[in-house]
Order: C-alpha cells, then structure tokens, then sequence
C-alpha cells in the first residue's frame, strides 16, 4: 500500500505532499489538469524510464519520495542485502536537468532494475500505456492457473528443471568423456608410477646417509683403525699410560686425602675409555663396501629427485598426490555407469514430468471454459457485451505422446494467450493488437472480478477506466472497484461522476496560474468539496442547484455502503 508521496519539481508539480489511505481514492479534474503527472510519478517509483523532460522548467532536479507498506517485498530486499525496517519501505528517485539520476531503497543506492523487481510486489498501473501485466502473454498462463487455484505449476516446474539438469549434466558426460578419458589414463600413468617406485617414508634421508658411507669407507677405516690403535694397541697406548697415571694418583691419595674421589672414579674413566676402544674395532671390521652400491644408491636417489620434481617437494608429498589420483578416480568411476545411471533417471524424470504436466494441462482447459464464461460476463456488465474473450492453448491439444518434447517448458505442455474480439464479425486477436486503454482497463477489471489476481494489500492504480462508457456501465465500474478496494488500495483517476462518489476519499487536481507559472495542485475534498466536484462533473462548468442536489445525492447514498 502507497501511505505516502512526495513530489518535488515533476512537470507543473513544485511541491506536492499526500497522506493515503486504504480504500478507494478517485482522482478527479479537468482535461489537462496534471492527473497524469502524479501516475507518472508512481511509476518513476517503480522504476519505469525517466526522462530529463519531467523536471520543471528552470529547476535543476526534481525528485519522488514514497512510503509504501509490503510484507511481501521484504524476502526480496533480504536478498538484495538492503535494509529493512519492518513491513515500510521508502522509495526515493532523483532526476537531473543533466539526464543523470539515481534511486535509493531505504536509503541505500539501487539500479532501476531493483526496483522494477519490486514493483510487482508494490503496485500496479493499468492504464492508457500500461507496459506490462495483460499485453504480456507469457503472463497469461499464470492467470489462468491463479484464477482456477491450480497449484500442479510448481511440481511441473520442479520436474520440468530437474529433468533438464539431468539431460544437461547427460549432454556433457556425453560431451566431454573424451577429455574424461585423458584424465582418467593421466591420474593412472602418474598413480602406477609413483607405486612402482615404491616409496617409503625416510628412505631418501636413509639412502643420504648410506651414501656419505659408502663414499668415505676408506677414509673411515683408516680413522677408526688408528683411533682403536692409540687407545688400546700401540706401545705408548692410552689404555697402558692411564694406569701409569692411576698409580701415581693412588699414591698421592694415600698421602693427601684430596685426592681420594679421583681415584674412585678410576673405574669409570676406564671404562668409558674401553667403550670406545671396542666400538671403534667394531665399526672398522664391520665396514664394508660393496662393489656397484653407490652406483644403486644414486640411481635411486634420482628417481626420487624426478618424483619430486613431477609431484611433490618430500617423498611423503608424492605419497600423498598417489593418494589423490587414485580417489579422484575412484570418485570419477566408471562413465558408461555413470551414463547408464543418468540416463535412467532421466526417462523417470520425463515421465513423472509428463503425468504432472498431463494433468495440469487437462485442468487449464476446463478452467479455461470457465474463465471464458465467467469474463464474458462481467464484460456485459462493463459495456463490452458483444465483445468475445477467448483463451488461447498453444498447441491446441496436447500431445499424447511422451517421447514429442519440443513443446515441453517448465510451464507445462502449452502456452496460453487471451485473444479479444470487440466487435461482431471481427477475427479474434491478441489483447496487445486490438484493446484500447480504457478496454484494456475494462478487461483487467472484469478479470479481477472474477479472481483475485494480486496480493491482498496492493495499490492497484487505473488511469481512464471509463473511456467509452457512461451512466449505468459507469456505477457498475465503480462498484467493482469499490470491491475491489476491500482487498487492496485503488487509487482511480476518472472523469465520471458514478465513479468518484463511490470513492472512500476524493482529490481533486486543479491547475492555475501563478506569477506567470502554471501550477498543479492537488486537495483532499471533505464532504461539502466532493458535493461540488461531483456537480462540476455532471453538469459542467455552469453548476446549478439541481446538480448539486444531484451529486448531494449520489455522495449521501454511496457514503450509506
């Protein structure tokens, strides 16, 4: 619901505020008056195109603020990561004299095209140029199923989705299991390499060490040998000069007692000393030195240096890519099952989609019957009786055969158009190519009457509704739209008096003239202002007594309902 408009600067519009109310509003004044303007200002609210021609003459910028009131639009500001502040949002567009201009949703900057997202969700504006809604066949089909309460749409189209996720992902198996098939045969050669090297970990710093060894056995031997020798064979051997030196000491502690601990810890030093002797013999007769050794050694060190370069920094690196090449292909496995598995799901999704939409499309034509009759009807009301309304199904009937596809799509097996005759003996044609404004209006009008077509709370906006038509057609409209206000807010410009004296409140939009500037005003009417613009529209501009008596009439009975 629009509760708010501020209009700066828009065509004869300087400064304009408007409380609005639930209910039914009628918008009334002379031919010329500016009732367009405040229509065009709404839709500059809902995104529709701007043009620098809008801003008034001298100005630099003109801008339109509204407060408007949607639970519905709010998932859809979530999504858009805008703010929200309950069920209220505040739409503000700026134009400039430059032809740059910019839009904001609760104070943050949006493209136009947010909020032409929204505007399905705010309000709508039927009218002489109405751009969208009726003229769009592709919307047609989803009044159709609206209006019989046919919820079948949603599973057809879930079906109809998930079937051509499956044949996309089919068509690419199919399409790519050449490039499948080399990386299946890559992750294999670089998976069998790695396990026929036969890696382990730390053999690479075990083959290093082997290697220092067997490069310096000579050199070790020689070195051990001669430690060995110094401390346990040689004359003057470490062994035999320590226990020269033990003697002495023994004697001096038998003199000085200081000296006693190092005597005790003869044994000790003895025997660490006799530890290293035999190690040293050890390691110089276990040394050896194998003929070709070195040769294996660095043959081996050099695969490892290729496997590393290839797939890793360490052998455990390598380890670990063998590792991932083989759970790769273990999740890739076999693409001829992974066809086979496809392509079954694929049958089983076309036919449960075909069911679905067999059953949705057997539905659409007996609602189609209805709505058909029930439009008719309300179209005779509306002045338009020798007019026929058809409903459309392309193709015309369904095919019974699953294995035809080419007329599947996430709607179902048709397509559906509203063709519109207005005249007797005239061929039946798109609403787009034979509806004028007003009939256009009209139509919508006796759809609405027969099924809400909108989320209740909407502002529905009809700009000329009663052109062409007069007297009792008129009060018909009215009542019509006064129904139609006890589920959503109506604002409605018109030029008849039926009309406008069944509206909840009135405004009249007035122009005059001001220090040589035209300006557009617009005032809310009480009762005694309604009386007289209602009398102006009956009677012209020489009002009489008798008029007013008249609209005193038409605006006490109306206000009694």
């Amino acid at each position: 619901m629009l509760k708010f408009l501020r209009i700066n600067n828009i065509a004869l519009i300087t400064s304009l505020d408007l409380e609005l109310g639930p209910g039914l509003t009628s918008l009334t004044g002379e031919t010329g008056a500016g009732k367009s303007i405040l229509i065009d200002a709404v839709g500059l609210l809902l995104g529709e195109r701007a043009s620098a021609d809008l801003i008034r003459t001298g100005e630099e910028k003109a801008t339109v603020e509204g407060v408007l009131e949607s639970a519905d639009a709010r998932a859809s500001l979530e999504a858009h990561g805008l703010p929200v502040d309950g069920n209220e949002i505040v739409v503000r567009r700026e134009l400039q004299a430059t032809g740059k201009g910019r839009a904001t949703i609760n104070g943050a900057l949006v493209p136009l095209a947010v909020l032409k997202e929204l505007a399905p969700r705010l309000a709508t504006i039927h009218g002489q140029n109405e751009p969208q809604g009726l003229l769009d066949p592709e919307t047609h089909v989803d009044l159709l199923d609206h209006h019989a309460g046919l919820t079948g749409s949603e599973a057809v189209g879930e079906a109809y989705r998930r079937l051509r996720e499956v044949e996309g992902a089919l068509e690419t198996l199919r399409r790519d299991r050449r490039e499948v098939e080399r990386r299946r045969e890559m992750l294999e050669f670089q998976a069998n390499e790695i396990e026929k090297a036969g890696l382990a970990g730390g053999e690479e710093e075990a083959l290093r060490r082997e290697k220092a060894l067997q490069a310096n056995a000579g050199r070790l031997a020689t070195l051990s040998g001669e430690a060995y020798a110094l401390l346990y064979e040689a004359e003057d051997a470490v062994v035999t000069r320590l226990a020269q030196v033990y003697r002495r000491v023994e004697e001096l502690a038998s003199i000085d007692p200081a000296f006693a601990p190092h005597v005790e810890a003869r044994s000790a030093v003895g025997a660490q000393i006799e530890d290293l002797a035999l190690f040293l013999r050890d390691y110089q007769e276990g040394l050896s030195v194998s003929p070709g050794r070195l040769d294996e050694i660095e043959s081996r060190l050099a695969q490892i240096d290729r496997l590393k370069r290839k797939y890793g920094a360490t052998v455990e690196e390598v380890l670990a890519f063998s590792e991932r090449c083989r759970g790769e292909l273990q999740e890739m496995g076999a693409p001829e099952e992974r066809e086979r598995a496809l392509e079954s799901e694929g049958s089983a999704l076309a036919a449960r989609y075909f069911d679905l939409a067999q059953e949705l499309s057997r539905q659409r034509r007996a609602a189609a019957a209805d709505l058909e009759r029930k439009v008719q009807a309300e179209l005779a009301l509306l002045a338009m009786e020798k007019t026929r309304f058809k409903v459309l199904f392309r193709p015309e009937k369904p095919s019974p055969d699953a294995r035809e596809r080419s007329a599947w799509t996430e709607r179902g097996l048709e397509g559906v158009e509203f063709l519109l005759s207005p005249n007797p003996g005239e061929e039946l044609r798109p609403l787009a190519r034979i509806a004028s404004g007003g009939e256009l209006s009209r139509i919508l009008l006796a759809l609405k009457s027969v099924a809400s077509l909108d989320a209740t709370g909407k502002t529905l906006i009809f700009d000329e509704v009663d052109a062409g038509i007069g007297g009792r057609v008129a009060e018909v409209v009215g009542r019509k739209l006064r129904a139609m206000a006890s589920r959503h807010q109506v604002l409605c410009v018109t030029h008849l008096p039926q009309i406008a004296s069944l509206a909840d409140r009135h405004w009249a939009v007035r122009k005059r003239v001001e220090r040589g500037r035209t300006l557009t005003e617009v005032k809310a009417l009480t009762k005694e202002d309604r009386v007289e613009e209602i009398a102006r529209m009956l009677g012209g501009a020489t009002i009489t007594e008798t008029a007013r008596d008249h609209a005193r009439e038409m605006v006490n009975q109306n206000l009694k309902h």
